[in-house]
């Protein structure tokens, strides 16, 4: 089946994370004396905040108050993206224009909400390059769930989920394709997971970046 939309996480995969999005939840929840390892910070990732906060805390015995915490979190990304140094992953942009030209729509997609994926979008001048995005806070349901990529055929207007690839560098990422039955659901290895770490997990393909997807699907 020709693929006919690719869903695509941001940090990590299309975006440059040197631990930049790990340290701004780190230093939230340091404000109100949670301290994870780096270790526990990088099995959260991909997963909606509010619901890694919650995690989080109940690892050290504590409850906290989780919107307070993720404003705080929400404000430090958006300032991060709007002010900071970062950069694409290499390969990305001529990737998502080779799948574009072929008639493939690229959707991003996030455990951030939309505020923060809009300041990613700005600072890179990425509005014009990808079909859309959709944001944990768009959906019931987050990553490991189906439901952004779900969001994501219905915006753009694709109904067989067959057609669709999925491609990121978390576990949750493997599970969200795997759990909306993507024909490709594949793990990169430019973000905080090793090849060990993604292979323990459902997926069909392994690839260092997404800059190798057009060429996966045959663009």
């Amino acid at each position: 089946m020709k693929a006919e939309l690719c869903v695509f996480d941001i940090a990590g995969t299309t975006v440059r994370d040197d631990n930049f999005v790990g340290q701004c939840l780190a230093d939230a929840l340091a404000a109100v004396d949670v301290h994870p390892t780096l270790s526990q910070l990088n099995s959260i990732m991909g997963i909606p905040k509010p619901v890694a906060i919650a995690e989080l805390a109940a690892l050290e015995g504590k409850s906290v108050d989780v919107p307070t915490v993720y404003a705080d979190f929400e404000s430090r990304m958006v300032e991060f993206y709007r002010t900071a140094e970062f950069t694409p992953i290499d390969g990305t942009e001529d990737a998502i224009r080779r799948l574009t030209s072929a008639g493939i729509k690229v959707y991003l997609d996030t455990g951030f909400a939309k505020a923060v994926t809009e300041s990613v979008l700005d600072r890179l001048g990425w509005h014009d390059l990808v079909s859309g995005t959709v944001s944990s806070d768009e959906v019931e349901r987050g990553r490991p769930n189906p439901d952004l990529i779900h969001l994501a055929m219905e915006r753009a207007g694709v109904t067989d989920v067959r057609a669709v690839c999925k491609a990121g560098d978390t576990p949750s990422d493997l599970g969200e394709g795997t759990a909306a039955g993507c024909t490709w659901v594949v793990g990169v290895l430019s973000g905080t997971h090793t090849r060990e770490e993604l292979e323990s997990h459902p997926h069909t393909h392994i690839l260092d970046s997404i800059a190798a997807i057009p060429d996966l699907l045959g663009v």
